[in-house]
Parts: C-alpha cells; structure tokens; sequence
C-alpha cells in the first residue's frame, strides 16, 4: 500500500503523519528515522486494525501538488492594508 507522509519541522526532529490516516503519527531525528518510525507506525497500526476487523482508511479526496506563485511585494502589500483595515474597526 501507499500513504501520503506529511512531516513538520519541530526543535528536536520531525514529526511525521499519514494523511490518509492520521492515527499514524511519529516522529524522529532526522527525515530518514522520521520515515523509518513513520512505516513502522503504519505497519503496527495496521495489525491492529486487521486484528480487531477493522478496514484501513483511504483518503475521500484526491491529493494534487499545485504550484503557487506569491510576489512578496503584494503579499505584504495586502498584509499592511489589511492590518490597517483590522485597526480602525478594534
């Protein structure tokens, strides 16, 4: 089978998920022991669930990368008017 692995950046590592299973979460020292443990996790997980005859979820959505192109001038541009706006309404 195959998962989607979302991993986030913490202070001592990485912290790993699957995203079509979110139970399965992990983390590690670096990317390859986050993946490690990550696959480890999935594969535990999924005794549990064939054990107690429950079905492995699958994402109810489609994933897709999409590329997104933000000029930083107009971000920031819009932050500041928009900081602007949020102070004469408080």
């Amino acid at each position: 089978m195959q998962f989607t692995a979302c991993y986030t950046k913490l202070d001592e590592g990485y912290m790993g998920q699957l995203l079509e299973w979110p139970n399965v979460i992990t983390s590690g020292k670096d990317l390859d022991e986050c993946e490690y443990m990550l696959k480890d996790a999935a594969r535990e997980m999924a005794l549990a669930y064939y054990e107690d005859g429950d079905e492995i979820p699958s994402l109810p959505f489609t994933v897709k990368p999409i590329s997104v192109v933000i000029e930083k001038e107009a971000l920031l541009a819009n932050v500041c008017q928009t900081k602007e706006y949020y102070q004469t309404i408080f």
